[in-house]
Formats: structure tokens, C-alpha cells, sequence
């Protein structure tokens, strides 16, 4: 039988965007546009996408990476106010596997040359099937593709 764990961890990330704030939400909040930039990496393959982005809606992001594991992603979203915050509760399975089941908060602030992206994750790393470091990195990953999102 395999051991199991739950460690609780949390991390706060910002980004500077050269966008408005409303242009931020909708890259997070238009179904397209979010297909575009959700997955981890330009080597998947999405292979299901849904968004009912309002409050207690869902999203399920199914995608097959090179070497053919299967990434699960599903949460539901909890509290919507446009252009200023969204919190969703998620997890996160690679094949039959859970990784996780996280909250977070994504924060929209204007400044002068955009907007203050803040996304406060609170997670739990399930059986030692994935390390914090490895979490923020891929964050960090998506939150490149947001700005080539908003480049288009």
C-alpha cells in the first residue's frame, strides 16, 4: 500500500502586465483565450477544454504530454468579481494520479503601466507525488503564456 501525505503550503506570485486590468480578467475568463494559454507547455496536445467561468461553474482541461501521460485539470469556480478578482478551488491528476487540490485567489490592480496580476495559491501536495518548487515553476510557466496572450 502506497504511504499517504498531505503537505499544506502556500505561495504568492505577482506580475506586472501592460494591459488593463479588463483585459487581463478576460484572458482568464474568455473560453478561447484561456484554451490558449492554460496549458503548461507548447509540446501538449489539449485534447478537452471546457470553461463555465461564473460562480460555482467549472473547468476541465485534459492534455497529453510528449511522452503520452495524461494531465487532468478540474476546479470550480467560487467567487467572480469582473476585472478585479477570481477564486477557484482545483486538482490536479497526471494519469490516475492526484497531485493536489489547491485554492487560489487571482488579484487584478491597476497601476500606471497596466496591471498587478497577484495569484495566492493554497495547497495541498498529496503523497509526495510533486514538491512545491516544481508547482511555482509551472505557475510561472503559465503566467508566460498569459503575457503572449495578451501580446496578440
Amino acid at each position: 500500500m502506497t504511504a499517504r501525505s498531505v503537505d499544506h503550503r502556500s505561495f504568492t506570485l505577482e506580475r506586472e502586465l501592460a494591459a488593463h486590468p479588463a483585459r487581463v480578467f478576460r484572458a482568464w475568463s474568455d473560453p478561447e483565450a484561456k484554451k490558449r494559454w492554460a496549458a503548461c507547455d507548447d509540446l501538449t496536445t489539449n485534447t478537452y477544454f471546457s470553461l463555465d467561468f461564473r460562480p460555482y461553474g467549472s473547468e476541465i482541461s485534459r492534455v497529453v504530454g510528449p511522452g503520452g501521460n495524461v494531465h487532468l485539470f478540474q476546479g470550480q469556480y467560487l467567487d467572480i468579481v469582473p476585472d478585479e478578482r477570481i477564486i477557484y478551488a482545483y486538482d490536479i491528476h497526471v494519469d490516475d494520479v492526484r497531485l493536489s487540490a489547491s485554492l487560489v485567489t487571482v488579484l487584478f490592480a491597476p497601476t500606471p503601466a497596466g496591471t498587478r496580476m497577484t495569484f495566492i495559491e493554497q495547497i495541498a501536495l498529496l503523497d509526495g507525488h510533486q514538491d512545491l518548487e516544481e508547482r511555482i515553476h509551472g505557475t510561472g510557466v503559465l503566467f508566460e503564456r498569459i503575457e503572449r496572450e495578451l501580446a496578440l
